[in-house]
């Protein structure tokens, strides 16, 4: 603890007054607070110990460390029991070098409370919002607190970090720059499915790059993920106990939002989403489904329970999950396919999938239903739209070849590409490529 026992009281009980007290302050402000309290607690402490307790409640010892590591997703205390952590590479891994007794789980507990953004149950479910921008979950069992950290250390992954990943190639990623950018004209509405940690918000993250400059981007979470600072014309909304996702989505619908990005849909929600779709508000998001088939049982049935008829709005969806490769666990696309209309049920067309059995992919189909339903929208042959999305495929090739692979640089050369694309192709050394395709 490195304070002695006088100091160490007096921590415990700022802890208690000061719960949910740090949230959004900057380290000033916090020692200005802390210190108003801790010396109604004890007047005697000095300034000195004052910083030193500040210390103290910004350390959380070894599971800081951790926190750092960018292949951590979760750290997860289980009560006193034990600790472990989960590797993007090799999954669940038990920590055996660190251990809390009821005492230590309770100070940690107190030190997370200050960001604690929410408290239902009498304080038994909280959410917070860490200044390291993780997430912690905290509930209270029998046996004490379980908390499990979401890790989000480390530079955000682009789409070019999952194509070297092997979670999709430059061509599936070409296919998702067409769908978000729609040549301005018709975007496609998208749906991202998976099972849980297979890397949904992360590829929805990523894909933000493709979206233009001149977008309003309206993004919809339970918990603030998704990063549009590259966006001046964004609102990142975020539910809360009064607000729910079905009124924040429909609230995006007021705000003249020409993308809603919603973080998961789960139940009646999807019925406002599908709906924005059909008055021609494009929709990216994700759902927890194991195939599109899975994806359009789930938005039919209840307690989503969107109409059949005007599910065709959807364009296309993306499944992930978790393979095993060699020895480790890697996330792929394993499925793409596109919505094509409704007959006795609704149909798909399936553009790409993965085979489990023989671990080799199929090769990626031609679009035809969304293709056809842009072709139509801006004028263009078919054939055309087919060269412009292989075109696209050559440039994040290129741009990786060249090293320029983080969110901000992918985002600022395809940004180039929409305002001046000959001169972005002479600048990335493609001078004899022709942009196909001008909107």
């Amino acid at each position: 603890m490195g304070m002695d026992t006088r100091l160490y009281e007096a921590e415990v009980k700022a802890l208690d007054l000061l719960k949910g007290k740090f949230v959004n302050l900057t380290e000033e402000k916090k020692l200005f607070i802390l210190s108003d309290t801790l010396k109604g607690i004890d007047p005697r402490i000095t300034e000195a110990e004052v910083k030193m307790i500040l210390d103290d409640i910004n350390d959380i010892g070894n599971l800081g460390t951790f926190m750092k590591m960018g292949n951590i997703e979760d750290i997860m205390v289980n009560n006193v029991n034990n600790v472990f952590v989960y590797d993007a590479q090799k999954g669940y891994e038990k920590v055996n070098d660190i251990r809390f007794d009821e005492d230590g789980l309770d100070v940690l507990v107190k030190k997370l409370k200050l960001y604690a953004t929410n408290e239902a149950a009498a304080g038994n479910i909280m959410d917070v919002h860490l200044p390291t921008k993780n997430r912690a979950s905290i509930v209270y069992s029998p046996k004490g607190y379980d908390i499990t950290i979401r890790n989000f250390s480390g530079k955000p992954l682009s789409i070019l970090d999952l194509v070297n990943l092997g979670e999709l190639d430059y061509n599936m990623a070409a296919r998702m720059w067409l769908y978000l950018d729609g040549f301005r004209i018709r975007p496609a509405n998208i749906m991202l499915g998976g099972i849980a940690a297979s890397g949904k918000t992360t590829l929805l993250n990523s894909l933000l790059s493709f979206f233009r400059p001149d977008m309003r981007i309206v993004t919809i979470e339970d918990t603030y993920e998704l990063n549009t600072s590259l966006f001046e014309n964004s609102v990142n909304l975020e539910t809360n106990e009064g607000m729910d996702l079905r009124e924040l989505i429909k609230a995006a619908m007021r705000m003249r939002a020409d993308a809603i990005v919603i973080g998961e849909v789960r139940g009646a929600e999807a019925q406002d989403m599908v709906s924005a779709m059909n008055i021609g508000k494009m929709s990216v998001c994700t759902i927890h489904a194991s195939s599109a088939r899975d994806v359009i049982n789930r938005l039919t049935h209840s307690p989503m329970s969107v109409p059949e008829d005007i599910i065709s709005v959807i364009d296309a969806i993306a499944i992930l999950s978790r393979v095993k490769v060699g020895s480790r666990l890697a996330r792929k696309i394993i499925q793409i396919s596109e919505v094509s209309g409704r007959e006795s049920q609704i149909l798909l067309s399936d553009l790409y999938r993965y085979d489990y059995r023989t671990k080799k992919s199929s090769d990626m189909l031609p679009s035809v239903s969304y293709r056809d339903s842009l072709s139509k929208a801006i004028g263009a042959d078919p054939s055309e739209i087919i060269a412009e999305e292989h075109l696209r495929a050559l440039i994040l090739a290129k741009l990786d070849e060249n090293g320029k692979r983080t969110i901000g640089e992918i985002s600022e050369s395809v940004q180039d590409y929409y305002d001046n694309p000959e001169r972005l192709l002479q600048n990335i050394g493609m001078p004899n490529a022709t942009p196909i395709i001008r909107l």
